[in-house]
Order: structure tokens, then C-alpha cells, then sequence
């Protein structure tokens, strides 16, 4: 596409727009030269990465770009064997951490929430963390070669340091003396050319050996070296220059690491330049409120409540718009100021965000075409220059665009046929329209000429559309109606502005009665438009109103069976435990009755003994027989219930012991807490008073909690990753819970605040934690989370 397009567009705009979102200063130059596509899949593709994009947006933020530079000149310098400077090397080793932060904040998103363009964008980012390393072990924040770059540095730095305070404590005698302080200006030490000096009188010039180094402006001062310091400078000079020459060597032996890794830098730079240029179309689409449009290659277009994206959302007026289905071409007739003009800029500019992987300002579920062009002539492109008219410019522009539109594009006309004779420009107007109609294109085109409308209701394929004019407020609405023709809506409005009716009526007399026909015909089609457009708004609010019920009994449906699920559930697990306590008492019965064999010296055999086990597995609380009849209970011999028996409950599958009887046909039983009468045909014995009191009572064991004395209430995770983190916090959090700690600190540090993150989601899901936050400023602040026990 040519540059003309984008300037009547605005597209320039746009991309000025997204380039502020942008992070960085690679990734502004690659929002600013971005371009529309024209293979589908690939404008698929770049659509998609923005979908992910404002998914990581919305779910973590858009990842920390801090640090991130343009490196690219540095590394080309190291690459020819160019030695790297401090600056250079900080920005080379603050880059490869920025994105090794960038790829680990994409990477803990798609863990959970995938978004695999990204992951496998982000995951070509290599680990230069070595040459990382060796950067800040010899450079630092400030861009200052350290000491602990080399031993042989350490120790010019250390004879610099000590040569300096031997100058300084030399002069500093010297200037106390009473014999030299009378010839200074000051009694002060400074330095000029890296030679420590001292200011003289220039009258005491002859009386007052050394080197003179500079002199005031008034020639007043002298700044001389003293004999006595000359050859000490010397030296510090000559230290100096070995200084020089180790940090040269230093900073070469950088850039030859950094010259190793000259490809996979270059290609680091171009990924992080793509991922903050994908993220700042996130961001614009964000600030826009815009969505993702589907997209095809056959010509179809649906906007659903499209915007102009260059103008403020509290004055623009949403259109909707279909092309490429039922019609291929829109003719768009009404007065000036009704909105035209921006209606075509809006699906121009819209169509070329789309095919750049933009989101546009639009409702969920709009459609785009993927064209090989956008052709538009909009607007007075007259020429002084040239010595062309009006008509004349938009003539060249559009004999240009004829010979240039394929099938696949997209055409734009505004006003087409103006400037010229009525009569032929509408001729010329429509010989233009069928022409492209016949092509193939998808068009819209704007004009003043009813003849137009003419041809757009008799052409299959093409369409009348026009913008909605108030006659009662006298004023536009900018809303597009597809299906109707513009009105000139004369006479209304000269009639509410007060023109006499004589005078209209004269007027109505010199109109055609084809064209009063086609007049009236349109005024019935506007009410007509009305009529259907209350009646379908009355039915889509209907229709909301089921959605909403039917959403609500979902929801209750979806909470009901939730609710259920979650009863069964608590049903089996009491089942569950219920048998196995039914097992456990089995068990308790057949060692009892065992004991009692061998201190009754009965003769109980171990296949009865089994034979009672199985019975009382199968015996289970779910499988257990409803109260016994009338005629089996009272056709068994049942041994007379007392207090202090042991007994089972059938109504309530409980077991308990009576407290006393009430009567000859209720007892007192007592479960648990819960004490009530009970009928005592629905009671069975377990074990008689007598059994129970015979057995030996057994020690209780008891299990005290208490707060060991040497418990720390804290625990340091700094320079631990995540997963060891974790494991260590779950080991810390069941000790503390069984020494009774009410509130403990974990120090994580602030660092990147992964960690941080990785911890507080533990805790949110902890069984022993109540409630934690952030520590105070006095505690550690972002670097401590305190966590309060249950």
C-alpha cells in the first residue's frame, strides 16, 4: 500500500499513539514503521500474539521492560573489534537482565493461563547470564570500573590513593608555614592538569620555586607546583597511566566476550523489540476499550458498533455496517455534517489496524477483510501548483485508482462527482460506480446526487444508506441507516425555521412528481424504520431479560447440583468412617471375647471366631436391615436391658450406653452429648454393664500441645527460588502451628518479588494460615510477609 493511503487514513496517528505505549526505545521504532498485512495467516498470527498480550496484561501486568536498551550499535563495534566503553557494557549487561525478567514474567502467566505465541516467542531469548556476570563483577551501577576488576588495578588504585595523601599531607605543611602562607592567595590545595598545585601571589613569583601549571584571570594567582612535590606527581602520574592501561585491558577483554556473543545479542534485541511492540498494542487496545475483529479473505465486513478511534469516546458515534455479503457496494446520500465523511474514514482506518494486528475500537464478534489494497478519495486534494480544479484532482485520483484496484480491494469515495455540472457529475458518477461494481471491489462511496439513489435501488448488489437527520432539532445524528435513502429534508427545516407556507408551496409545485414520489417514498421508509427499529429494540430487551432469568436458573441449577455433589460426598466420607469405626469395635469384640475364653477356659474355636468377624463386616451402616418386625423380634429370646449397657440405637445407627430405664418400654440412652429416651425395641444390646466393668481400664494417652522455648518466629528464604521456598515455608508453618505461634515473619526479600508472589499464593491455600499481609515499614516491608495462624 502507498504512503497516500495512510496519510488520509490518519494512520500515521495511530501508530504515533502506539508508539507512546511502548516501553523502550527499540520498541517505539518498531511501532512507528509497523505496516498492514495482506496474507491472512499471518495477520491471524499477529492478532493473536495481542490477544495473548492483553491477557498477561490484564492477569499480571505487562512484563518490567527496565534496564532494556538499543545495543545494537555497541555490539556491531564489538563485532570489528571496537573496544566497548563502561557505559556501553552496563547498558549490554542491564539489557540481558532485562530480559531474562521479561521472558520469567511471560513464562509464570503461561503456567497457568497459556499463551503459547509468547512462550515460544520469549523462550529464543538466550541466557547470556555468564557474560551478564562478568559485566558487573568488574563494572558497576554508575558505569565506573571497580577495583576487584583485576588484582594489578586493586593495587595501582592503592598506590594512586596512598601517593595522593602523601601530596596532601606534604602541601598541607607547607601552606601552614608561616613563611609560605603569606605568599598564598588561599591557603587551599588544588589540582590543575592531574598535578596537585598550590596558589601563589604572583609578587612572590621569584621568591617561590616550582612549576607554574595556570594562573587566575586577573594573572593576580599563580598555581604553582612546589619543587618539593614534583617528582611525588610524577610518580601519581605514572600510576595513573598504568590505571589507564588495566582498564583498557579490562574493558577488552569484555568486549571479546561480548564480540562471541555478537549473533545471539542481535537476535535477543530484535525478540525483546517484538515483545515490547506487542505489548504496547495490548496497552493501546486497553486505553481504546477495542476487541479482537475475525478475520477472512472474502470481502466481508460486519462492524458492530465501530468507532472512529482518533476521536474522544464521549462525542463519537458508534456505526454499524455490513458489506460483502448481500451487497458489495454502499451508496451513501444525505446532507453536509451528517457524518459521512468519518463513516468512510472509520472503515478505512479500522480495516488497516486490523491488517496490522491492531484491536480495533469496535464490539465483540466485528468482521474484517484482509484486502490487497485500501484505495480512498477523500477530501479536496486541489493542486494550486498544478493549475488543477477540484474536479480535476479528484479525476487524477481516481483515474489512478481505477487503474490500480484489483477485485480484492477495497475502494473509498467521497462526494464523487462533485464540482462540476449536476447533470454530468451524476452521470459520470454512476458510469464510475458500475464500473467498480463490476470489478468485483467493495466500495462506499458518499454523494449529494439523488440519481444515485436511483441506481442503488434498481442494482443488485448495491445498497442505499444515509445518515439519520432530526428534523425536529434541525441537526445530524451521525448514525449510518443501511436500507435507506438520504433526504434533502429542505422543506422541513425551512418550514421550522419559519418560511411562509405560501412560499413552500410555490416550492413543492416546481418539484418533479417523480421526485415528490420518491420523496414520499422515503419518508414512508424512514417511518417504517422507526417502527421496526422500537419493535426490535423491544424484543432484544426482552431477549436480555430471558438471557438474565436464563443465566440466573443456571446458576442456581449449577449451585444446586454443586451442593448435592457435595452432600453425597459428605455421606460417603460419614459412611466411610462410620464402617470403619463398626470394624474397629469388631475387632475390639472378638479380642474380648478371646480373653474371655482363656480366663473362662471355654473353648471358643478361631473359625467361629472368624464367622463372627465376617458378620459383623457385613454388617455395615449402609447395608444394615431397617428395624426388626414385630414377630422376629419377638420370636427371639432377648436378654432384659439394664443401666450401664452397652447398646445400639437402629433408628438413629448410633451407639451409646443407658443411663436408666423409664419404664418397662423406654431407657435413657445417652450419645455422645446428646441424651434422649428411647424405645427399647429399637435398642440392641452390645455389651452388659458387668462385661464392661470386668475389663481392666486402660491408661489414657494424652497429646499436649505446647510452645517450645527455642522456636523462631522467623524464617529467611532470601537467595532460595521458589520451589525450595516453598518446601521450607510448609516444613516452618506445621512446626510453628504445633508450638502454638500465633503470628510468624517470612523474609523473602523484595528482589524481582516472584518469590514474594510464589509464598503469599502458598499461604493463600495453607490449612494452618488465617489471615497474612505485607510487612509494616518498621517489620521489612515488601521484602516480609507476615502470616497470622489459626
Amino acid at each position: 500500500m502507498n504512503e497516500k493511503i495512510f496519510h488520509t487514513m490518519q494512520y500515521g496517528q495511530i501508530l504515533n499513539t502506539l508508539s507512546s505505549h511502548a516501553a523502550t526505545s527499540i520498541g517505539k521504532r518498531a511501532a512507528l514503521t509497523l505496516q498492514p498485512d495482506t496474507d491472512l495467516e499471518h495477520v491471524k498470527k499477529l492478532l493473536q500474539t495481542t490477544d495473548e498480550a492483553t491477557l498477561v496484561d490484564r492477569l499480571k501486568g505487562t512484563p518490567p521492560f527496565g534496564g532494556i536498551v538499543d545495543i545494537s550499535a555497541a555490539v556491531s563495534r564489538a563485532r570489528i573489534g571496537g573496544t566497548l566503553n563502561p557505559s556501553e557494557l552496563l547498558g549490554i549487561a542491564n539489557t540481558i537482565m532485562g530480559g531474562r525478567r521479561a521472558r520469567r514474567h511471560v513464562e509464570m502467566v503461561h503456567e497457568e493461563n497459556p499463551v503459547p505465541m509468547l512462550a515460544d516467542l520469549v523462550e529464543l531469548i538466550s541466557d547470556q547470564r555468564p557474560l551478564e556476570k562478568a559485566i558487573r563483577a568488574c563494572i558497576d551501577d554508575s558505569a565506573h570500573v571497580m577495583d576487584s576488576a583485576s588484582p594489578e588495578l586493586a593495587a595501582v588504585r592503592r598506590e594512586l590513593r596512598s601517593g595522593e595523601v602523601r601530596i596532601r599531607e606534604k602541601l598541607d605543611s607547607m601552606i601552614r608555614s608561616q613563611s609560605v602562607a603569606k605568599m598564598l592567595q588561599d591557603q587551599l590545595v588544588t589540582i590543575r592538569g592531574d598535578r596537585f598545585v598550590i596558589p601563589v601571589k604572583a609578587e612572590y613569583r621569584a621568591h617561590f620555586g616550582g612549576i607554574v601549571h595556570d594562573q587566575s584571570g586577573s594573572g593576580a594567582t599563580l598555581f604553582i607546583e612546589p619543587e618539593a612535590i614534583v617528582a611525588m606527581n610524577n610518580k601519581l602520574r605514572e600510576a595513573k597511566l598504568r590505571e589507564e592501561r588495566e582498564i583498557e585491558v579490562i574493558l577488552q577483554k569484555l568486549t571479546a566476550q561480548v564480540s562471541d556473543q555478537v549473533e545471539l545479542l542481535n537476535y535477543d534485541i530484535d525478540i525483546l523489540a517484538d515483545l515490547d511492540f506487542i505489548f504496547a498494542k495490548a496497552k493501546l487496545a486497553r486505553s481504546m476499550d477495542a476487541t479482537m475483529p475475525k478475520m477472512n479473505d472474502r470481502g466481508f465486513l460486519k462492524l458492530k458498533k465501530a468507532r472512529h478511534p482518533l476521536i474522544p469516546l464521549a462525542h463519537v458515534v458508534p456505526t454499524d455496517l455490513e458489506l460483502g455479503n448481500e451487497h458489495t457496494s454502499i451508496i451513501v446520500t444525505g446532507p453536509n455534517t451528517g457524518g459521512k465523511t468519518v463513516t468512510l474514514k472509520t472503515v478505512g482506518l479500522l480495516s488497516l489496524m486490523a491488517m496490522s494486528g491492531l484491536f480495533i475500537p469496535a464490539d465483540e464478534g466485528s468482521q474484517l477483510c484482509v484486502f490487497d489494497a485500501i484505495y480512498a478519495d477523500i477530501g479536496d486534494e486541489q493542486s494550486i501548483e498544478q493549475n488543477l480544479s477540484t474536479f480535476s484532482s479528484h479525476m487524477t485520483n481516481i483515474i489512478s485508482i481505477l487503474e490500480q484496484m484489483t477485485p480484492k480491494s477495497l475502494v473509498l469515495f467521497d462526494e464523487l462527482g462533485a464540482g462540476t455540472d449536476p447533470a454530468e457529475g451524476s452521470a459520470l458518477a454512476i458510469a464510475i460506480l458500475e464500473h467498480i461494481h463490476s470489478q468485483g471491489c467493495r466500495m462506499i462511496a458518499t454523494t449529494h446526487f439523488s440519481e444515485l439513489k436511483a441506481y442503488a435501488y434498481d442494482r443488485k448488489g448495491v445498497i442505499n444508506a444515509s445518515m439519520e437527520f432530526d428534523v425536529n432539532t434541525l441537526s445530524p445524528t451521525y448514525r449510518l441507516l443501511i436500507g435507506v435513502p438520504g433526504r434533502s429534508n429542505a422543506f422541513a427545516i425551512a418550514s421550522r425555521l419559519g418560511l411562509s407556507e405560501k412560499i413552500l408551496d410555490v416550492a413543492r409545485g416546481e418539484v418533479g412528481e417523480e421526485d415528490q414520489r420518491v420523496e414520499n417514498m422515503i419518508a414512508s421508509l424512514e417511518s417504517n424504520r422507526l417502527s421496526a427499529e422500537e419493535d426490535r429494540n423491544t424484543a432484544a430487551t426482552l431477549r436480555s431479560d430471558m438471557e438474565k432469568l436464563r443465566g440466573r436458573y443456571e446458576r442456581d441449577l449449577a449451585r444446586l447440583e454443586e451442593q448435592r455433589d457435595k452432600r453425597l460426598e459428605k455421606a460417603d466420607e460419614e459412611a466411610r468412617e462410620i464402617i470403619e469405626k463398626a470394624r474397629k469395635e469388631a475387632d475390639e469384640v472378638i479380642r474380648s471375647l478371646r480373653q474371655l475364653a482363656q480366663e473362662e477356659g471355654a473353648s471358643v474355636k478361631d473359625h467361629k471366631l472368624i464367622a463372627a468377624r465376617k458378620q459383623l463386616d457385613d454388617a455395615t451402616p449402609g447395608q444394615r436391615a431397617k428395624k426388626k418386625s414385630a414377630s422376629s423380634t419377638e420370636s427371639k429370646k432377648v436378654k432384659p436391658l439394664g443401666p450401664g449397657d452397652d447398646v445400639m440405637v437402629y433408628s438413629l445407627n448410633q451407639r451409646g450406653h443407658i443411663v436408666e430405664l423409664s419404664g418397662t418400654k423406654e431407657a435413657v440412652v445417652q450419645m455422645g452429648i446428646l441424651k434422649m429416651k428411647v424405645a427399647l425395641s429399637d435398642l440392641e444390646l452390645v455389651q452388659s454393664a458387668a462385661t464392661i466393668n470386668a475389663q481392666p481400664q486402660k491408661k489414657a494417652t494424652t497429646i499436649k500441645r505446647s510452645r517450645e522455648d527455642n522456636m523462631r518466629s522467623e524464617l529467611d528464604l532470601r537467595g532460595a527460588n521458589v520451589e525450595e521456598g516453598l518446601m521450607e515455608v510448609d516444613r516452618f508453618l506445621d512446626e510453628a502451628f504445633l508450638a502454638n505461634l500465633g503470628q510468624i515473619y517470612i523474609i523473602h526479600g523484595k528482589g524481582t518479588g516472584v518469590l514474594r508472589t510464589g509464598i503469599q499464593d502458598f499461604l493463600r491455600r495453607h490449612k494452618h494460615v488465617k489471615s497474612f499481609r505485607t510487612g509494616e515499614y518498621n517489620e521489612g516491608g515488601n521484602g516480609v510477609t507476615v502470616a497470622v495462624l489459626k
